[in-house]
C-alpha cells in the first residue's frame, strides 16, 4: 500500500519545479545550517567520509560542494591492463546482461528498446543490437563523478530532454520504459575494442548534469535534443581523448550510468549479478576481441 502511495505521488508531483527548487538551494551558502544539512544527510545515508578527500563537512560552503566530493587519491587505483574494464562509479548493479536485438532487461516484466534509449539514432542503434549491457545505480550517499571504464576517442554527445521519474528499485520495478524516458546525457566513444556507449541519465532532484569537456549538460532544461560532434573540423589535434579511469563527468544528486557494447567484443564479469556493490576501478569487464589499434594509445591513467 506505502509502495502505491509513493507511486502515485511521485507521478503527480511537478518533478522539474521541485528537482530546480532544490538545485538552486542546494548551491546557496548557509553557513552553520549548510553543515547541519550535510552532517544530517552523511548519518541518515551513512556516507563514509574516511574515503573523501576533505572530511571535514566544514570543508564545504554548499550542499553540493559536498555531493561532488572527490575521493582521496591512494584509493581506487585503476588496473593498468587496458583488456580490462573497470566500473565507471560507486554504486549497485540494477541490471547487466546480453541486449536481445533491441531489448534491454530493466526489471521482471519490463524490458525497453535500445533505439528509445539512443533518441532513435539508426547508427548507433545498429552498432549495439544484440552486444552487452550494465547498468549502475548511484545511490544519494555514494560518490556521484563518474569515470572512464577504458580509454576511449569521444565521437558524439547527445542530449535527450525526458522526464525526471526517481531511479530508486520501487520505480525500475513498475514505471515502464523508465531508463528511455528520462533526460539523459549519450556519450559515444571509439575504444581499443570498438564502439562503446556511456549514458548518464537523470532524475527526480539531480539538479545538474555536468561533464567534464562541456561544463553544465543541465540545466537549463529547454526541451529539444542536442548533437555534439568530434573534432568538428576533421582534425586530428581536436580530438578529445579520455583515458581509462578519468573523470568524464558528475551528478549532483543519485543517478544511474549505462554502459552498452557491440556484440562479441567484450565480457562482462562472471560473478557480477543484479544488487552486487560497485566501486570505481573494480573490473566490470575483459576485452575478447581488439581492434587494430596502438598500444600505447590506450595506456590508462592512475588516480
Amino acid at each position: 500500500m506505502l509502495d502505491r502511495l509513493k507511486l502515485i505521488l511521485h507521478r503527480f508531483v511537478p518533478k522539474q519545479v521541485v528537482t530546480e527548487l532544490l538545485g538552486w538551494g542546494a548551491n546557496k551558502h548557509g553557513g552553520w545550517l549548510t553543515k547541519a544539512i550535510i552532517n544530517a544527510f552523511i548519518w541518515y545515508y551513512k556516507v563514509d567520509m574516511e574515503e573523501a578527500k576533505y572530511p571535514d563537512t566544514s570543508s564545504y560552503l554548499s550542499f553540493n560542494d559536498f555531493f561532488i566530493r572527490k575521493l582521496r587519491d591512494d584509493l581506487y587505483l585503476i588496473d593498468t591492463d587496458s583488456k580490462l574494464l573497470c566500473f565507471p562509479a560507486h554504486g549497485r548493479i540494477s541490471q547487466l546482461g546480453s541486449i536481445q536485438g533491441d531489448k534491454l532487461f530493466q526489471a521482471k516484466g519490463h524490458t525497453y528498446s535500445l533505439s528509445a534509449l539512443l533518441a532513435g539514432n539508426p547508427l548507433m542503434t545498429s552498432l549495439f543490437q544484440n552486444g552487452e549491457f550494465l547498468t549502475t545505480y548511484l545511490a544519494p550517499g555514494d560518490y556521484h563523478r563518474v569515470h572512464m571504464p577504458c580509454t576511449g576517442i569521444l565521437r558524439t554527445m547527445i542530449y535527450v530532454p525526458g522526464e525526471l521519474y526517481s531511479l530508486n528499485s520501487l520505480m525500475v520495478k513498475h514505471i515502464p520504459n523508465l531508463f528511455a524516458r528520462n533526460e539523459r546525457v549519450i556519450c559515444f566513444f571509439d575504444t581499443n575494442f570498438g564502439s562503446m556507449a556511456q549514458i548518464l541519465i537523470g532524475a527526480s532532484i539531480v539538479g545538474s548534469i555536468q561533464i567534464s569537456w562541456l561544463g553544465a549538460i543541465t540545466p537549463p532544461r529547454q526541451g529539444i535534443i542536442k548533437y555534439w560532434h568530434w573534432p568538428d573540423n576533421n582534425k586530428k589535434s581536436d580530438q578529445i581523448v579520455l583515458l581509462k579511469g578519468e573523470e568524464m563527468g558528475y551528478f549532483k544528486l543519485g543517478s544511474t550510468v549505462i554502459n552498452l557494447f557491440p556484440p562479441r567484443r567484450v565480457e562482462i564479469v562472471t560473478n557480477l549479478i543484479p544488487g552486487s556493490q560497485t566501486r570505481l576501478g573494480q573490473s566490470m569487464a575483459k576485452v575478447i576481441i581488439e581492434d587494430n589499434k596502438s598500444e600505447d594509445f590506450y595506456k590508462p591513467i592512475t588516480r
